[in-house]
């Protein structure tokens, strides 16, 4: 993988932002440089979903600057940010239950990408899909779900992939082949920060990890120093 000594691509400085009066981080420091997959890890409720989106646009920062490729974008709407080339996969999954594989997949037209070649893509990586096409999205597993939800934010052909829980309900099989693809999509220039609770699941294929503890970065480095730094309770399995 590739981009250790670059500028960042996506970058937080001594970021603050919470709901109402309550501040859930308190001066958050993240650089995720480009080609490379940055862990963020730590236990629920330490503010790994609250970062996600401020970096998504979905949730202002209150003090310090989110930066897109060197430029400060405090501010930025969602929809300004996927113009810039950063999507977001929520925690939970991002899909339409109600409408089916193809249904999904053509939502993600909006961005200007032929149908024929989001679903030619999704189904060359994920299979399963091109059999459930016509099936109701809500009506899959939850690995099949976010098989499609992957598909549906590659077909924006994004610079910045955010991964919020991606292992969330999903069998260990299923969470190692998801982080598979990750893993070949940052070979192929992607760059991905990932918020995950359960660090095995994706410490194996990320180049950086930062540890997030009551909305602080208390640590970031090589992904074995930080595993290192971790208490047996965040490691899950």
């Amino acid at each position: 993988m590739t981009g250790t000594e670059a500028e960042p691509l996506l970058e937080l400085a001594g970021v603050r932002a919470g709901y109402g009066a309550i501040e859930v981080l308190h001066g958050v420091d993240l650089a995720l440089r480009p080609g490379s997959l940055l862990a963020l890890l730590g236990p629920n409720g330490g503010g790994k979903s609250t970062t996600m989106r401020v970096c998504a646009g979905l949730h202002p920062a209150t003090g310090g600057e989110l930066r897109l490729a060197g430029r400060k974008v405090n501010g930025i709407s969602a929809q300004d940010a996927a113009k810039l080339g950063v999507c977001s996969i929520p925690e939970g999954r991002g899909v339409f239950p109600n409408l089916t594989v193809r249904e999904n997949l053509w939502a993600a037209t909006g961005t200007g990408a032929r149908l024929a070649d989001l679903e030619e893509k999704a189904y060359g990586r994920f299979p399963i899909l091109g059999k459930r096409r016509d099936q109701l999205a809500g009506s899959m597993s939850g690995g099949e779900q976010q098989m499609l939800a992957l598909s549906r934010a590659l077909g924006t052909d994004p610079a910045v992939l955010l991964l919020d829980e991606l292992s969330m309900g999903l069998a260990p099989m299923i969470v190692t082949r998801m982080y598979d693809t990750v893993a070949g999509l940052v070979e192929e220039g992607l760059s991905v920060l990932v918020a995950e609770q359960f660090a095995r699941a994706v410490l194996p294929i990320a180049d950086t990890a930062a540890l997030m503890l009551n909305g602080r970065v208390v640590a970031t480095g090589a992904p074995a120093e930080i595993e290192g730094r971790m208490a047996g309770d965040y490691l899950g399995g």
